[in-house]
């Protein structure tokens, strides 16, 4: 489903929801990493893109001191108060929301009381930045409802600490950042020491990026996020060095370093991960994508092997991507987003999208009796209203 149907469809939903049209919408798009992972909160490199699925956001002020908030993917409804701080409550979903609100009301900013329908086109735990979608586009509703707007790092940093905050989860600024700064056409090479984001031309015709979702989760990715956090900020403290994005494989391997072999495994994906990304950029400016696709599988074999956050499923697709192979049309795949399940990404030829993908379901299907969620979307652009008054 195109944006442009998606506002038309979120409008009439809130019509039929609260009685009245919305004067807002806002949409936030999701992302998806190409390569870079887990070194986001290392002050490292990432290069995602924003993707052509959507959170939308229709809203009115309802004239009270109440939020309350309806959302389609789990047809929940969230109501709260605005007197007092905010806090976190149920349903979970509501939390991203409260905390971009907290976030502005920090800033002296009034919130007024308002009604809002989400409804969004990504999948919930898909590894494609539905939380940070969530909280972009609740954001940007916000500046047009208080009529002030944030500059945008401090717009991402605001979404980033409502993640933190009221969610629990300890994320880098990938997700907000590119969420909000996201190109058509381009991929984002984002420094997240410096928070400088760099474009990254992706015009070319004859390739497709693919995103494949076996629809799968494990449970063992409960607390393993802030678990390689910690391990990460382990082996900072025994190398000496503000983050790991200042290590060195030299340190890393000197015969005085004694690091636990787990920790050693962490960091070693964290430093040869900062490399792959940088010379993917490179890669993709050039038009290099059999070089692109081989630095994917490699970051994929990292993270499987060191940093051990793959699940399966996910080496599946990989394992079927490359056997395909460059004849059948794949330059490369790796899992994308935390792990323990969400998708894989792939750069395929465009002529052979079709033949690619029921090629990777079907092979997908017989081995474990599953169907895998596939498909494709060019580079989008960041959040935007929609409508406004």
């Amino acid at each position: 489903m195109t944006l442009d149907l998606m506002g038309v469809r979120a409008a009439e939903l809130f019509a039929r929801c609260f009685g009245h049209e919305p004067r807002w919408q806002a949409a936030a798009p999701g992302r998806v990493n190409l390569i870079g992972e887990h070194t986001d909160y290392n002050e490292g490199f990432v290069l995602p893109m924003g993707i052509e699925r959507h959170t939308v956001i229709s809203a009115d002020t309802n004239g009270s001191r109440e939020v309350t908030l309806h959302s389609t993917a789990t047809g929940s409804t969230a109501s709260f108060h605005l007197r007092g701080p905010l806090k976190p409550g149920e349903p979970a979903w509501s939390n991203y929301i409260r905390g971009v609100i907290a976030g502005f009301q920090r800033q002296g900013r009034r919130v007024p009381g308002f009604d809002a329908l989400i409804d969004s086109s990504l999948p919930y735990g898909g590894g494609l930045a539905s939380s940070a979608a969530l909280e972009v586009a609740a954001a940007t509703v916000l500046e047009a409802m208080t009529g002030n707007e944030l500059k945008p790092l401090d717009k991402a940093l605001l979404c980033q600490r409502a993640e933190h905050e009221f969610a629990g989860v300890p994320c880098g600024i990938m997700d907000q950042f590119t969420s909000i700064l996201a190109r058509e056409n381009h991929a984002l090479l984002l420094d997240c020491r410096s928070r400088l984001g760099i474009p990254v031309r992706m015009l070319d015709p004859k390739v497709t990026v693919l995103i494949i979702n076996p629809n799968v989760r494990h449970q063992l990715a409960d607390g393993e996020y802030a678990r390689r956090r910690a391990e990460c900020e382990a082996a900072a403290r025994e190398l000496r060095v503000p983050s790991l994005r200042d290590a060195t494989f030299d340190k890393l391997t000197a015969p005085r370093c004694r690091l636990d072999p787990v920790v050693f495994r962490r960091a070693r994906h964290v430093l040869s991960e900062n490399e792959r990304t940088l010379k993917a950029a490179r890669a993709i400016q050039a038009s290099d994508w059999p070089t692109v696709g081989q630095l994917m599988y490699a970051s994929h074999a990292s993270l499987r092997d060191d940093y051990q956050v793959s699940c399966p499923e996910l080496d599946l697709v990989v394992d079927i991507a490359r056997a395909l192979g460059e004849k059948e049309g794949v330059f490369g795949c790796r899992m994308t987003g935390a792990g323990f399940g969400g998708c894989a990404v792939s750069l395929i030829r465009t002529e052979a999208a079709l033949q690619v993908t029921r090629k990777l379901g079907d092979a997908f299907e017989k081995k474990l009796g599953l169907q895998a969620t596939i498909f494709s979307s060019h580079p989008a652009a960041g959040a935007r209203l929609l409508t406004h008054p």
